[in-house]
C-alpha cells in the first residue's frame, strides 16, 4: 500500500477550501463540497482537531478514489477495510475512524448520505493502563488500604 503524502492543511477559508477538498467530494457536486465545508468550518473548534479531521478524510476519500468507490457506495465493509489497510498506531487509527464516522454522521443529517458507514466498524481496542503491578513494585491494594469490618448501616440510623 502506498502511503498518501500528508497534505499542509492551514485555517480553512471558503476562498481556500479547494485545496483540501478530496476529488471524491468535488465530483460529487457543489452541495456535497459546501456540506463538506460546513462541517470543518462550523462543528469543529479546535484548529488542531480540524487539522486532523481534515486529513483523516482525505486519507478516506483518497483510499475511497483508489478502490473506485464514491461518496454514496461506501459500506461498512469498505471503511473497515480502509482501517485494515491504514498503518499506524491503534489510537491514530481510533482518531481518524471517528473523523470519518463524525463526518458521515453530518452527511445524514444534512440528507447527503442515506446513513453512515462507518457507524457499525469497531476500531482497535487501546487500554491505557497507569502504575505498576505487584511485580514492578508498587504495592498492592489490598496491603495499602487497611480491611474494614463491615457494620450493618441499620444499626447506625437514627430511630
Amino acid at each position: 500500500m502506498e502511503l498518501v503524502p500528508m497534505a499542509e492543511f492551514t485555517i480553512v477559508t471558503r476562498s481556500s477550501s479547494s485545496a483540501w477538498i478530496p476529488e471524491l467530494i468535488a465530483a460529487a457536486g457543489p452541495e456535497v463540497t459546501e456540506t463538506y465545508i460546513d462541517f470543518f468550518t462550523s462543528t469543529i473548534r479546535n484548529r488542531n482537531t480540524r487539522a486532523a479531521y481534515a486529513r483523516a478524510c482525505w486519507q478516506f476519500f483518497d483510499w475511497c478514489a483508489a478502490h473506485g468507490l464514491e461518496l454514496t457506495t461506501v459500506r461498512p465493509f469498505h471503511v473497515a477495510a480502509w482501517i485494515e489497510d491504514f498503518p499506524g498506531s491503534k489510537p491514530t487509527i481510533k482518531q481518524k475512524l471517528a473523523a470519518v464516522r463524525m463526518l458521515y454522521d453530518f452527511l445524514v443529517v444534512r440528507q447527503i448520505a442515506r446513513s453512515n458507514p462507518a457507524h457499525s466498524v469497531r476500531g482497535p481496542k487501546y487500554v491505557v493502563k497507569k502504575g505498576e503491578d505487584e511485580e514492578g513494585g508498587m504495592p498492592s491494594r489490598r496491603t495499602s488500604i487497611p480491611q474494614r469490618r463491615s457494620v450493618a448501616v441499620v444499626r447506625l440510623r437514627p430511630r
